[in-house]
Order: structure tokens, then C-alpha cells, then sequence
């Protein structure tokens, strides 16, 4: 196949191949959200590929390249009494070898461990390359 066709009739992928690219893909969200944790910019670019895409709503922001994050965004999240974000869960809901797409769950704590939000997203992370990386986020 060429074209369109191949776009959006990818080729079957192993099962194992499959298992083997969820669990590659969860553990860079869990790097991304160590690095979140960590108040650490630089290496939360690492685990994201460019242009990397977010929605919101029908918004929609792209990042050419990294270095976007918003100056002062981990100040305003302090602010708010954060310290931790943890996951309540990460479902794969649609996976090939090169490409999950994983349904986030996750709260945003204070230091005493209370929930001060609770989020459920689309994120969808792909191998480029031989790495992966996240490429989009829906919120």
C-alpha cells in the first residue's frame, strides 16, 4: 500500500511486540512524570518528541522544539500547595509496536498526600527513531 491507504491501515503488529511497546512507552510517562515531579523542564523535554502537540478543548498548542514551558509554571503549581503528581492509572487503550495511546489518570497532591485535583487525559506517546517519546497530550 501506499499513500493514504497505508496512513491509516497500518501493518498488523506481534503480540509481543505489542506487550514489549506498552510497557517501553509506560515507563517513559512514568520518566516524564518523575521529571515533572522534580520541578525539571530540560528533562521533561527529553521525553517529549517535536513538534509535540496539546489539546485542549478545541485548542491547540505546538511546540516546535523543546524549551516552551511556560516561565514561572512550577511557582503558580507551588502556589497552589503541589508537590507531588501521581498516576491513579495508565490504560493502553490502542497500541501498535511504534505507537500507544494511553488514557492517564492522575491526581495532583500537597506535601500531606491530599488530592488537590484530579485529571484524566489522552496521551499518546511513539517510538521515533529508536526512542520514544510523547507526542501528544489531550486534556
Amino acid at each position: 500500500m501506499t499513500g493514504f491507504a497505508s496512513f491509516v491501515t497500518p501493518e498488523a503488529s506481534a503480540g509481543a511486540a505489542v506487550s514489549d511497546a506498552i510497557a517501553e512507552a509506560s515507563a517513559c510517562l512514568d520518566r516524564f512524570t518523575e521529571r515533572f515531579n522534580a520541578c525539571d523542564t530540560a528533562g521533561m523535554d527529553g521525553e517529549l518528541h517535536f513538534p509535540h502537540l496539546m489539546l485542549s478543548g478545541a485548542d491547540r498548542l505546538e511546540w516546535q522544539a523543546s524549551g516552551h514551558h511556560p516561565a514561572g509554571f512550577f511557582e503558580q503549581l507551588m502556589a497552589s500547595g503541589w508537590q507531588r503528581t501521581r498516576y491513579q492509572s495508565k490504560e493502553a487503550v490502542l497500541a501498535s509496536a511504534d505507537k500507544v495511546h494511553f488514557v492517564v489518570s492522575y491526581t495532583r497532591e500537597d506535601e500531606a498526600g491530599t488530592v488537590l485535583s484530579t485529571h484524566r487525559n489522552l496521551w499518546i506517546a511513539t517510538r521515533v527513531d529508536g526512542r520514544w517519546g510523547i507526542s501528544l497530550r489531550s486534556y
